[in-house]
């Protein structure tokens, strides 16, 4: 009897108050929309890439979009402005001019001067360089009330970041050909060819990292003929890149004494360890790298997280190399300008079928209700911090972008 009531009193309570599931809500489908893009030409120092190639604007001008291309903008990638405008771009002499468009495409940030172009309402996708980032620039985006995207935080349906990804790739292939060229004798370095070579011993290359940087170079080096020795930090890393690779090789968490031994032996060391919360969590020490064979090669893919060695310091294009202990460094942070076209290409992948699903589905704040990788490069979005890692990072509030998508329906 007693139960009957409290079932009873359960129904009542539930009628009183209308405590019935409720549908979850659902954003209004709209039409198609055409897009208006700008893409500026890249003005921030050895920037050679660019977000999309010829092909994929010719794809977007398809689809009824129209894209303004800053004059030059392909240059470094070898790319005329004749190639953009036959696939339907329209060339604009300046970059004011492509800051007119809705959305913008940069592959680094808009610098101080490009910063006043930007109006209220727009959308900007660029790289984000969450190391460098400066607190004046969150709050200009914020205060301009910019939708932002970071190419860093974009992911895709298997919830890997294909744009970190592919540069990583692109990194790690592109490390070891240029260990090769800093060996040469025509660069003052040891002299040696990385391997392959009947009845001469091969090249030590010991890699710090176990993450993609890493796996593509490693691929790379035993392509080439090296023998290889992996470290990291985390016996999950280590495993994952051992299967990836579908070989037997050698990997070993760091331990300061097996790694001091390794040292002594390699001919070139390439530190890519992954970063946690920002910044590297490992640096070689300077009295190791003193015991390192002379005119042997460090590569510093880190060096824009804080660097894997004691001895590191950033270098550029122009002036890649300097040498301690008779070592040379190499700690160019971004190695993937370095072959700029295969890199348009990679962003041009990405970039390209994001761009024609935001026109599809009628707009940026559909898409990013649909589009949960998408949502995840959002980091300010109508005048609100919506990173968390930047929040934290500055001291600054932020907003759940999916709890403002939703309140805004």
């Amino acid at each position: 009897m007693a139960s009957s009531e409290r079932r009873t009193g359960f129904t009542q309570l539930v009628k009183e108050h209308e405590l019935y599931p409720q549908e979850a809500p659902a954003m209004l489908k709209t039409s198609k929309m055409k897009m208006y893009i700008g893409i500026p030409k890249e003005t921030s120092f050895q920037e050679n890439r660019l977000a999309l190639t010829p092909h994929a604007i010719g794809l977007l001008v398809n689809n009824g979009h129209e894209i303004f291309v800053e004059s030059g903008a392909g240059n470094p990638s070898k790319y005329s402005d004749t190639d953009y405008s036959e696939m339907g771009a329209l060339i604009v002499q300046t970059a004011e001019e492509a800051y007119k468009a809705d959305y913008i495409l940069k592959v680094e940030p808009p610098t101080e001067e490009e910063f006043k172009f930007l109006r209220p309402g727009q959308t900007l996708f660029s790289a984000i360089q969450s190391t460098t980032i400066k607190l004046e620039y969150l709050k200009g985006l914020i205060n301009k009330r910019i939708n932002a995207i970071a190419f860093e935080y974009i992911k895709d349906e298997s919830n890997t970041m294909p744009i970190v990804r592919s540069m990583s790739e692109i990194t790690g292939s592109t490390v070891m050909l240029v260990a090769a060229e800093l060996l040469s004798s025509t660069n003052n370095g040891r002299g040696i060819i990385l391997g392959g070579i009947t009845g001469v011993p091969p090249t030590q290359v010991v890699i710090l990292g176990a993450g993609t940087v890493a796996e593509y170079a490693t691929r790379t080096a035993l392509g080439l003929g090296a023998e290889v020795k992996i470290f990291d930090t985390s016996i999950f890393r280590l495993r994952r890149l051992k299967h990836s690779l579908n070989r037997e090789i050698f990997t070993s968490i760091i331990s300061p004494a097996i790694l001091a031994s390794s040292l002594k032996t390699a001919d070139v060391v390439v530190g890519a360890i992954s970063p946690e919360k920002g910044t590297t969590t490992y640096v070689v020490p300077e009295e190791l790298i003193r015991k390192m064979k002379p005119n042997s090669v460090i590569i510093d893919v880190s060096i824009d997280q804080g660097g894997c060695f004691e001895t590191s310091k950033v270098t550029t294009h122009l002036n890649p190399t300097f040498k301690v202990h008779e070592v040379i460094h190499y700690c160019v942070p971004n190695i993937s300008s370095r072959v700029a076209r295969t890199a348009t290409k990679a962003l041009s992948n990405t970039l390209a079928p994001i761009l024609l699903s935001i026109g599809e589905k009628g707009g940026f704040e559909q898409a990013l209700w649909e589009d949960n990788g998408l949502r995840n490069g959002v980091y300010s979005y109508k005048g609100h911090l919506t990173n968390q890692f930047l929040a934290e990072k500055f001291s600054l509030k932020h907003q759940d972008i999916s709890l403002m998508i939703i309140s805004r329906i």
